[in-house]
């Protein structure tokens, strides 16, 4: 793999010093490196210099009729020639031949991208934008500017250059449009890469909206643009699949689409998702990486649909079968002799055979041909993983070991060749017989739809305005160009001093995944300070983290944690460990480095030109991923909470068989004769007391089970503890100087329940709470190693007869609609999952049985260490519904980021089935053993704050103000060996960028930054929408300095009475500290704007 190598050549020459004439050696080497292009090649360049298209064509892109000679890729002949290409580019660059380089760079941009080098690509191109600013960029190379931000979780950047560009109608720098439509093409395109953003942050319904408005601007030219069609569909089905009915009710019946004429009239989402990705396949017929990427698409869509309600029981094997064959299609693109040098190329390949191996499961395919299979992906999910950040030398290796092994899987699963009577097509025949749309979609059509979106880009682009380096545009957005597209806006500074942190250097290397410095502002007593040193790593074109420049400017910080009861977390925050790490290493992408005739000027003015185009510089404060500890067991609505102490019987069930027996989903029959039912028990009968950490078995020891067991139980209040040991994890450093002046607090009150009756909706039969189960105070090493139990051990309640308990209430869920199928559960068997675990967990629980399923205060998970791939389902919640969605994707569990906290640390994670192939994921992991339902308690709290906003941005987009908020979305993956759990994780997009803390979880806020004033209205808000039960706390995220455009955030607190009060929850008390003390009696503009009732009047007593 030479492109690297020359790509560098030509980055060190755009950005060494140039003589200010060009020599005739110079001159003549570039006019034969130009004379030595074949005529094809020579073509394109001149249509290049002459701006003659927007983006580089596919002979096939725009022809109704394709002939032979016409099913060709651009990327076929570029890699034939690419040393030829880029030696041009060089020569371009010493002969000062402006033009030419940049029509080189947009000709090779694609197929770089493919090649995970477009980070040096644009590098060079921005600095050759720097010395020849009157020189035309391609609108292409500005949108893959926001493609590679997007994949690096530069979010805010990515949408302020979309949104320039839609604003403006494709406007950008001295570039010049042929025609009308050719600025339609380049909006439609920014619209689409928009929609993958709001897909990349949760917002369904929001993402199909800007992908069908792309549909119709590609449909709308004077030749339909089939790859950017095909290219849509595919995005559109993937968001109907995690859409939710209603949302797509909308969507469907939105009277400004005409859906019908497109994707015809099925009411059922999925059969349309899977209608949407079939078309998406045969419009990108001839390009193998797209016909793999939309055909892998549809075999996930009809998969999906067969484990669904509406899936005929009857119909299901035909619904497998038909997956099966899409996965085996994408499959067959490449031939085993074939070299595939593109990451999302080779993520692809091995989603298709892994979901193909879960496909043949479930086809009754023998159990040790699907084992092998599985086992082989999982292999090569490593190498995957270690090609993402691998040197360049290493990569063609990886690459083929990669291939080798999904070679592996389709030999064990008899994939075989179909029939393809087309040469040049991918596709078997019977994909041919789909009928085309009669769409009839217009450019006056398209303009009437991006007028919805107008108001929004206009106000982002105003909020981000400026000229063009080097240039005396206007910033009114007739001259914007590549650099002008930067957004960097003023750091405000705050009166709280920062420190920075030095790391120990250990064995530097400079591939080390470890930045060179972290800035960070400790806090004390704040339980999980993951917030703003683990963004401080730049990244590679395709998302992955690797080093940063030197010596990057900090601002003072305010720091504002959150706060917590002395009595439960009393220890101050340690360091973050820092030094050389081999996880972090082995995620190290390749670094640039500049040859010893570089100079230090050149490079001190490129690294100040990167600094001046940065985006969003925001102020850094110590971030606070508040984790709840073990939370109170106290009576609800539902009584998952207290399921844990019930002692209940399942069928036995064998990890080598492909499922467990017998359904584990419980239908609790605590009859008269169950031990744990009837009268209390006697304490010593109980004996809670010793902890011991037990491998699960077949395990390969990255997770352990951790069981409390029983032991003599005294009456001495020191030893009535349930320690609960921990594998030794690396210790943080002790940091420097510690400061807080605001931080998350918990609930210094223990919880005392009353002893009350509950109707056990969920499992038909009535239970009462544990009378107290108080947490006693931590020790100053582990905050939560030590938990006390109760003396008088669980207490429950004759079970009522079960014959007059209310229905279900989930109409939804599986569970709810199956129950009388279902069995009952044992604490031993609880996390060995079942076939018809699986089909519910597919089909969709709700939140309740979820929780009634895998709630445990005596099993708990722990990772033992990282760098190994696990079968794994990947859970999604969604709010509206109250369901839980799983697919079953195989996940790497990468290397620590480096950064944790008392509570959690992250560490990268890499999945088949994540939204964005080429992003970085960040796992959360507790610190300290947790049951599996802490984690799912952490997604459905940031995904109902995410509903939340979704409800307070369209009441802020109704009163034209065009700031919008977005919480990321968070989700889980419950890590499996064989069939049964052993671990669990939260993961959530990676962002880059620099963190702030707005608001913690009591009084406290910062002042210093306008988005506060939104994140207060915003808690306003969600107090008068819930009723007056919730209210959302403790902000935190990425917010620009000047408070307006874009906020993103995570890790939220919900002080709520529809949920248990635990130590993050306050209850009653903290939606009253929040309207009297910390948005106070007096509203702000944004709450008055929004004509919210004054706090004074619901301010509880």
């Amino acid at each position: 793999m030479e492109v690297g190598g020359l790509l560098e050549d030509c980055l060190r020459a755009a950005a060494s010093r140039q003589p200010p004439q060009v020599s005739e050696e110079m001159r003549q080497n570039y006019c034969s490196c130009r004379d030595s292009l074949c005529a094809e090649l020579a073509s394109l360049l001149q249509e290049a210099v002459e701006m003659k298209w927007p983006f580089v064509p596919e002979k096939w892109q725009y022809k109704k009729s394709v002939s032979q000679s016409d099913k060709t890729n651009l990327s076929d002949l570029i890699s034939k020639h690419l040393h030829q290409i880029l030696v041009l580019l060089e020569a371009s660059i010493v002969a000062q031949e402006s033009q030419s380089a940049l029509a080189v760079v947009f000709l090779v941009d694609r197929f770089i991208y493919w090649t995970d080098e477009s980070s040096r690509l644009l590098k060079i191109t921005k600095l050759l934008h720097r010395r020849h600013p009157d020189t035309p960029i391609a609108p292409q190379l500005v949108i893959r500017q926001a493609r590679v931000y997007l994949n690096s979780g530069k979010l805010q950047k990515a949408e302020y250059i979309l949104s320039s560009l839609i604003n403006n109608c494709g406007t950008t720098g001295c570039w010049s449009y042929q025609s009308d439509s050719d600025r339609a093409l380049v909006q439609a395109v920014s619209v689409q890469v928009r929609g993958m953003i709001l897909q990349k942050l949760g917002l369904w319904l929001q993402a199909a909206e800007l992908i069908w408005a792309s549909l119709v601007g590609f449909y709308s030219l004077p030749q339909p643009d089939k790859k950017g069609i095909g290219t849509s569909l595919c995005l559109l089905a993937n968001i109907l699949v995690s859409m939710n009915d209603e949302d797509f009710y909308r969507f469907r019946t939105n009277p400004d689409f005409d859906f019908q004429s497109l994707l015809g009239n099925s009411s059922d989402r999925i059969l349309s998702a899977a209608h949407a990705a079939k078309m998406s396949v045969m419009y990108s017929q001839y390009t193998p990486l797209y016909v793999l990427t939309n055909v892998t698409t549809q075999g996930t869509c009809l998969l999906s649909y067969s484990f669904s309600l509406a899936c005929p029981p009857p119909q299901r094997v035909s619904f497998l079968q038909q997956a099966r064959e899409a996965f085996a299609i994408g499959l067959l693109t490449k031939a085993d002799s074939d070299l595939v040098t593109s990451q999302q190329e080779l993520h692809t390949f091995l989603k298709a055979a892994y979901s193909i191996t879960v496909t043949h499961k479930w086809l009754g395919t023998p159990q040790e041909v699907v084992t092998k299979a599985a086992q082989a992906c999982q292999k090569a999910l490593a190498n995957l993983y270690n090609y993402s950040c691998a040197m360049t030398q290493d990569k063609e290796d990886l690459c083929a070991e990669i291939m080798r092994l999904v070679g592996q899987v389709k030999v064990l699963l008899g994939v075989a060749p179909f029939p393809n009577s087309e040469k040049g097509s991918f596709i078997p025949d019977n994909y041919r017989n789909i009928k085309g749309s009669s769409v009839n979609f217009t450019l006056a059509a398209f303009s009437k739809i991006m007028q919805r979106f107008q108001k929004y880009h206009a106000s982002l682009c105003k909020t981000t305005a400026r000229s063009c380096r080097g240039t005396k545009d206007d910033t009114d957005g007739a001259k914007l160009c590549l650099t002008a597209l930067g957004t960097t806006i003023e750091t405000l500074n705050t009166e709280c001093r920062a420190e920075v942190y030095q790391p120990q250097q250990k064995g530097s290397n400079p591939s080390s995944g470890h930045p060179s410095d972290f800035d960070m502002c400790p806090t004390m007593e704040s339980s999980d300070q993951l917030g703003s040193s683990w963004q401080r790593l730049s990244m590679s074109s395709s998302g992955f983290p690797r080093p940063h420049g030197h010596g990057e400017n900090m601002s003072n910080q305010s720091c504002i944690a959150t706060e917590c009861d002395d009595n439960i977390l009393a220890d101050n925050m340690k360091g973050r460990q820092h030094g050389q790490d081999s996880g972090v290493s082995s995620l190290a992408g390749p670094r640039f480095t500049v040859s010893s005739n570089f100079s230090s000027k050149d490079l001190n003015e490129l690294e100040k030109f990167e600094e001046e185009q940065a985006v969003n510089e925001t102020v850094d404060t110590e971030g606070d991923w508040m984790a709840d500890v073990v939370a109170q067991k106290q009576e609800t609505e539902g009584i998952w909470d207290s399921l844990s102490k019930l002692n209940l019987k399942t069928s036995s069930s064998s990890l080598g068989d492909s499922f467990g027996s017998h359904s584990s989903w419980e239908k609790i029959s605590a009859g008269e004769n169950s031990p744990t039912c009837g009268k209390p028990q006697p304490s010593h009968l109980s004996r809670p007391g010793m902890g011991r950490i037990s491998k699960s078995p077949n395990s390969n020891e990255n997770f352990f089970i951790t069981e409390t067991v029983d032991s003599d139980f005294t009456t001495d209040k020191k030893k009535n503890l349930c320690k609960v040991s921990a594998l030794s994890m690396p210790q943080p450093q002790e940091s420097g100087n510690i400061y807080s002046n605001m931080e998350t607090e918990f609930d210094p009150k223990p919880v005392k329940p009353a002893t009350t009756r509950s109707s056990a909706v969920q499992n038909k039969c009535s239970l009462s709470v544990l009378d107290q189960c108080e947490l006693t105070e931590s020790s100053t090493d582990n905050s939560f190693e030590l938990l006390e139990v109760d003396q008088n051990g669980p207490q429950l309640n004759e079970p009522t007869s079960t014959e007059n308990a209310p229905e279900r209430r989930n109409p939804l869920c599986y569970i709810c609609l199956n129950h009388n199928t279902a069995a009952a559960v044992g604490s031993v068997k609880q996390f060995l999952l079942s076939k018809q675990d699986y089909q519910a967990l597919m089909a969709g629980v709700c939140q309740e049985c979820l929780l009634t399923r895998f709630y445990s205060d005596k099993i708990q998970f722990e990772l033992n260490c990282n760098k190994a791939a696990h079968d794994a389902l990947h859970l999604k919640f969604s709010k509206a519904t109250g369901l839980w969605t799983a697919k079953e994707t195989c996940v790497y569990i990468g290397a620590s980021t480096g950064m944790k906290g008392n509570q959690r640390e992250a560490i990268w994670v890499q999945f088949l089935h994540q939204e964005e192939r080429l992003s970085s994921y960040v796992g959360k992991n507790y610190l300290k053993p947790m049951g599996v339902q802490f984690h799912l308690k952490d997604v459905e709290r940031q995904m109902t704050a995410q509903y939340y906003v979704t409800e307070f941005n369209k009441s802020l987009y109704d009163k034209e103000v065009m700031a919008q908020i977005f919480f990321i979305p968070s989700e889980a993956l419950l890590i499996l060996n064989g069939d049964e759990i052993v671990g669990c994780l939260t993961v959530e997009p990676y962002m880059l960028g620099k963190f702030v803390k707005l608001t913690n979880n009591t009084r406290e806020k910062n002042k210093t930054f306008q988005a506060t004033d939104y994140g207060l209205a915003f808690g306003h808000f969600t107090y008068m929408f819930s009723g007056g039960r919730e209210v959302v706390v403790d902000l935190q995220g990425w917010v620009t300095a000047n408070g307006k455009g874009l906020t993103y955030l995570t890790d939220p607190q919900i002080h709520s009475t529809r949920t248990p009060k635990g130590l993050g929850n306050f209850a009653e008390r903290g939606i009253t500290m929040f309207l009297e003390q910390q948005h106070g009696p007096e509203c702000n503009a944004i709450c008055q704007l929004l004509k919210l009732p004054p706090v004074a009047k619901h301010v509880l007593l």
